[in-house]
């Protein structure tokens, strides 16, 4: 839905601002004029005198500056009509500049200021009809001119409130739409750094074991041409496990077609294929699995997946380790992974590194915990709890 603007012009083709007031105190003047002239020619007792036109010019010209100076013309136009009905001889109805001016200053906020004017001149005028037997008002009786005040200063408090609740709703408005925005970029943010997290053990892992493979397979080409063999065969399908979750991850970015084959993330049900891939690399694994296994929701299955994929490859990389140990606890609130390997870390191997980094947000992402340090007696430990 939207929400009328307050400063937008209900009529187009109509004036507005400076112009408007203008065009309005010109024709308040001319009308009046038009009307004392009409008065004089249908018998009034005398023309109207000079000072009148100059009061009525006056409180007409003070309409110009009644947005800018609302309270001040309010006063302004109260003094002219205080002056013009008691001395002028036709009158006529120069009191609606000074309800212009009230309703005026009563939209612009100024309810106080306009009702003490109101109250202040239904008084004097009062006073001023029971001192002579004239009635200088004319048609408008005091009750009459009483409800007229009060009806202008209402109005101008309701066009007041509504402005304000307009300028209050458009506020909202666009605080609402740039929140809106913050959290699509926040959104956007995160989807980045997960994609930077997936390419990164992704590519850490796999292209590591291709390279660990490949040195073997140059050492053992011609000395040990079995176990190049064993080694080319675990390049290939190191590169091709690369570049199947590679897709799957790059598939995320170029959603062109909806009903595309999804590949399903990795979890711990590819645990047995992600330790026999490194154990290919010459690293002897254990696997220890403690509890009923059951499915876990997607999210903690790929992190679980993703730090013990990420340990391994550290030990791998960065450790003399001969065997590695990998557990998995399945619990009532969550699942515990733990890799402790039994070789020695190299400078490389670091609590604050971008692996162990990115295994530290998989984890806290989910609300869990993760801690990676040398054991107590030897080798490097890795232990992470992911809740449900």
């Amino acid at each position: 839905m939207r929400l009328a603007n307050p400063r937008e012009r209900p009529v187009p083709w109509l004036p507005a601002g400076r112009t408007a007031d203008a065009v309005l105190a010109a024709g308040s003047f001319a009308v009046l004029g038009v009307l004392a002239i009409v008065s004089t020619h249908m018998g009034a007792p005398s023309r109207m005198p000079v000072y009148g036109w100059t009061l009525m010019a006056v409180a007409c010209g003070a309409l110009y500056f009644r947005r800018r100076r609302p309270v001040a013309v309010a006063v302004v136009t109260f003094a002219a009509c205080g002056l013009f009905y008691p001395l002028t001889e036709p009158d006529g109805p120069l009191v609606i500049t000074f309800v212009i001016a009230l309703y005026t200053a009563a939209a612009e906020g100024h309810l106080a200021s306009a009702g003490v004017l109101a109250g202040v001149s239904i008084a004097a005028s009062l006073v001023a009809d029971r001192r002579d037997d004239i009635n200088h008002l004319a048609d408008a009786a005091s009750f009459l001119l009483a409800g007229w005040f009060v009806a202008v200063i209402a109005i101008g408090g309701v066009v007041r409130n509504r402005r304000a609740y307009l300028r209050e709703a458009e506020e909202r408005a666009r605080v609402a739409e740039r929140g809106r925005e913050a959290e699509a970029r926040r959104r956007a943010v995160e989807e980045r750094l997960r994609i930077a997290r997936e390419l990164h053990d992704v590519l850490g892992h796999n292209i590591s074991l291709i390279n660990v493979q490949a040195t073997a397979a140059l050492h053992g080409l011609r000395r040990e041409p079995e176990r190049a063999e064993d080694a080319l065969t675990a390049i290939k399908q190191a590169s091709k496990d690369t570049l199947r979750e590679m897709r799957a991850t790059l598939g995320v970015l170029r959603q062109v077609d909806e009903a595309a084959p999804v590949t399903p993330a990795p979890g711990l049900a590819r645990l047995d294929e992600l330790t026999n891939g490194i154990a290919a690399a010459g690293l002897t694994i254990r696997t220890s699995v403690e509890g009923e296994p059951r499915a876990l929701p997607a999210e903690a299955d790929l992190a679980a997946y993703r730090i013990v994929q990420e340990a391994l490859t550290n030990v791998a990389r960065h450790s003399t380790a001969s065997t590695a140990v990998v557990r998995i606890a399945y619990t009532d609130d969550g699942v515990a992974v733990s890799v402790e390997d039994d070789g020695t870390p190299t400078a490389a191997t670091s609590a604050d590194g971008s692996g162990i980094r990115g295994m530290r947000d998989r984890a806290e992402s989910l609300g869990g915990t993760l801690e990676a340090a040398p054991g107590a007696d030897g080798g490097f430990t890795v232990q992470a709890h992911l809740p449900l």
